[in-house]
């Protein structure tokens, strides 16, 4: 069994079974999302002593997602034996001689009593050694497979979200790029809504000076820059490129990146001084909370 690079998700299902001399078997695996590796094992009677070495072969191919291990046998009844359960037809004689005379019914018959549940008990022919030791090894085996499938199952389904994500990254690039190149970021466009607004107010932006008027504008351009946020945005988008190419357990480091891009995403919208890059801030968050819906189905 070999692990794959390519970007799985955390969702899918898997079966495997087997039988060896006396019994067959099946391994069922159930995996939805999880923050870390969960795994919960259902074990039939008398395999406990499994439970770790499943565990271990669990955990070393899977590194997250909640996972459920279900495991049911069945042995072959050739060769067992009916036992009598004294106590249980004790238990059923008592009631009915307690119940004689008070019910109008007739006293059931013998057969009617022994299929009662629990009077009657089949016992398993039991394996020998050697045959339980190759159970437990067609077992250990049938699970390697069970994981294997599983696996195939993730990768496929990650594929597809891969795909997406990488269409909601290649949307946030196309969103900065559209802030970078915004002419609301300009310092001649801040002056030139300082001067509109002077004149809303009945102003003179003459009578205030092009002096004053430039430094103003300036120091509106210095609050409203957002030279830093778009770096780190381009920074963030060319991690998430090299995340989604690399594959493998990315999740967490997707989810990281999807925090940092909203901080970024916020921040623009706080310092924007102009409608249409408040809008831009907005899209960015739009499409930026669709990375982070799907960033929580990757392994």
């Amino acid at each position: 069994m070999t692990r794959h690079s390519a970007l799985a998700s955390m969702t899918g299902y898997a079966r495997a079974s087997g039988a060896v001399p006396g019994a067959h078997f099946a391994c069922e695996l159930r995996s939805v999302n999880g923050r870390g590796l969960d795994i919960r094992t259902r074990l039939p009677p008398g395999f406990d002593a499994l439970e770790a070495e499943l565990r271990r072969l669990l955990a070393t191919h899977l590194s997250r997602g909640s996972i459920t291990f279900t495991l049911t046998v069945e042995r072959d009844t050739n060769g067992g034996e009916v036992f009598l359960n004294r106590q249980a037809l004790a238990t059923v004689l008592d009631a009915l001689r307690d119940l004689a005379g008070k019910v109008d019914a007739e006293r059931p018959r013998l057969d009617g009593i022994l299929a009662l549940r629990g009077v009657l008990e089949q016992r398993e022919a039991p394996l020998a050694p050697d045959a339980e030791a190759t159970l437990s090894a067609a077992i250990l085996q049938a699970t390697a497979d069970a994981i294997d499938s599983l696996q195939a199952a993730r990768r496929e389904e990650g594929g597809r979200i891969a795909a997406t994500l990488l269409m909601r990254v290649e949307e946030i690039a196309a969103l900065v790029a559209r802030a970078e190149t915004h002419p609301a970021r300009s310092r001649h466009s801040i002056a030139a809504r300082l001067r509109q607004q002077l004149a809303l107010l009945g102003e003179d932006a003459a009578a205030i000076g092009e002096d004053r008027l430039a430094q103003e504008a300036l120091l509106l351009a210095t609050k409203a820059d957002i030279r830093e946020e778009l770096d780190r945005l381009t920074a963030h988008i060319a991690s998430a490129r090299s995340l989604l190419e690399s594959g493998g357990p990315v999740g967490r480091k997707l989810d990281f990146l999807a925090q940092e891009f909203n901080r970024e995403a916020n921040t623009i919208c706080s310092k924007s001084n102009a409608v249409e890059l408040t809008a831009i801030g907005l899209d960015l968050k739009a499409a930026i909370d669709q990375l982070r819906e799907q960033v929580q189905n990757i392994e």
